[in-house]
């Protein structure tokens, strides 16, 4: 996909429209905002931009109408002050007068934060890039500004105001992050064989989305399913996992998505890999199970050692490795093995390795693993899943289009 970037215009002088994603964890105690990977990124472009002494006004979101974290962005503010060592303004309205003054007395250099984009009422609504061309904040914001810089490539599946309605009116750029995320999930999806997903998680969900595309247009090689997936995938071979687990799954809403994945091993069974052992626990203690010896009397909370050495082997002759959800309970103790073995197998790989999800990161982090061993960790979650399913994304598309 060919798209430009901030090497390929001059921002001098120029006043740049920029949407980041920085809608942060948020703490309804202290009704704090903390710092995350995304708003570092986030404070990198806006460096960037304002060391080729742009003036830059950047656009952002916290939370849905009707959340609790549905607040002002004047924390993030002094956050990207402090990330990008820039002079950052913020003020607390986005389309009035005194955010017009602002924009037009902005210095090259200097960054202008405007308020919570989602507090306009045409924002978040579901439109074309034409139809978003007559929003509220694009007719306020357009006649200002000489070019719009798409950073948000974890918002760029929504078809929003501030993420397409610009780039009918000017040209509109990928920013750092947004070229970096496209940059290295298109070599998942153009990968170096073999190529291997691991899928695992709680979301079986969004796994199944990316198998339905990676198997049906031949991207994946082979799946290794773990988590609540490798356990729809028992199910749909036949195995009782016993009482406790499955009514976790019928509570969840997962059980009957095992009915779609009997096709599924059918039409791709050399291609799918689902656990030969389960951990469970018994008297505080971790036991594994062979799945011949399935239902257990409690909830699987792992995979087994069996399946991590199987897991492993398959790994080590990778080339291209994604990796979604972690391989168990990997919170508590004693379940952390399958998870912890299988990130630290993926990061000795000498192929290229990109981490996606939430969970993922969160377990990297909590068990200690390095994370520069792996070639990319993206910061996106539904975006993420939509574009690893070959869905369009209405602000990548809207890259496309060079003015």
């Amino acid at each position: 996909m060919k798209f430009l970037t901030l090497d390929d215009y001059d921002f001098q002088n120029k006043t740049v429209i920029l949407r980041v994603d920085i809608n942060l964890p948020y703490d309804e105690k202290t009704g704090e905002v903390e710092v995350s990977e995304r708003l570092i990124e986030a404070a990198k472009t806006i460096k960037e931009l304002c060391d080729k002494k742009a003036k830059v006004v950047i656009l952002a979101h916290q939370g849905r109408k009707g959340d609790k974290d549905f607040i002002s962005l004047k924390q993030h503010a002094d956050l990207l002050k402090k990330y990008s060592g820039k002079i950052i303004d913020f003020t607390d309205s986005i389309i009035e007068d005194r955010a017009i003054n602002k924009i037009k007395s902005l210095k090259p250099g200097e960054a202008l934060l405007l308020e919570n984009v989602r507090f306009l009422a045409d924002e978040d609504l579901e439109k074309t890039p034409e139809e978003h061309a007559n929003s509220s904040l694009v007719k306020t914001l357009a006649p200002l500004a000489d070019v719009f810089v798409n950073d948000a490539f974890s918002v760029s599946h929504r078809s929003h105001a501030s993420i397409v309605g610009f780039s009918k009116l000017m040209p509109t750029i990928a920013g750092r992050l947004m070229e970096k995320e496209l940059k290295f999930l298109e070599k998942a999806l153009n990968p170096e064989r073999p190529n291997i997903y691991i899928l695992g998680g709680a979301k079986p969900d969004d796994c199944i989305k990316i198998m339905n595309y990676g198997l049906e247009k031949n991207i994946i090689d082979e799946v290794l399913a773990c988590g609540v997936l490798g356990e729809l995938f028992l199910i749909a071979q036949g195995f009782e996992l016993g009482e406790k687990t499955e009514n976790f799954l019928k509570k969840e809403g997962f059980y009957e998505m095992h009915q779609g994945l009997e096709e599924m091993l059918k039409k791709y069974n050399d291609k799918i890999f689902i656990p030969l052992d389960v951990a469970v626990k018994i008297k505080d203690k971790r036991k594994e199970i062979d799945v011949i010896n399935l239902p257990a009397s409690e909830t699987i909370k792992d995979i087994g050692t069996q399946t991590i050495n199987l897991f492993s082997e398959r790994i080590r002759k990778a080339k291209t490795i994604v990796v979604k959800g972690p391989a168990g309970v990997y919170e508590e103790r004693g379940f952390e093995k399958g998870t912890k073995k299988i990130l630290e197998e993926v990061a000795r790989s000498k192929g290229f390795t990109l981490i996606g999800g939430g969970d993922t990161s969160v377990a990297i982090e909590k068990l200690k693993i390095d994370k520069s061993k792996y070639s990319y960790e993206s910061l996106a979650g539904g975006a993420l899943i939509n574009y690893l399913s070959g869905k369009k994304m209405p602000g990548v598309e809207i890259l496309k289009k060079i003015i």
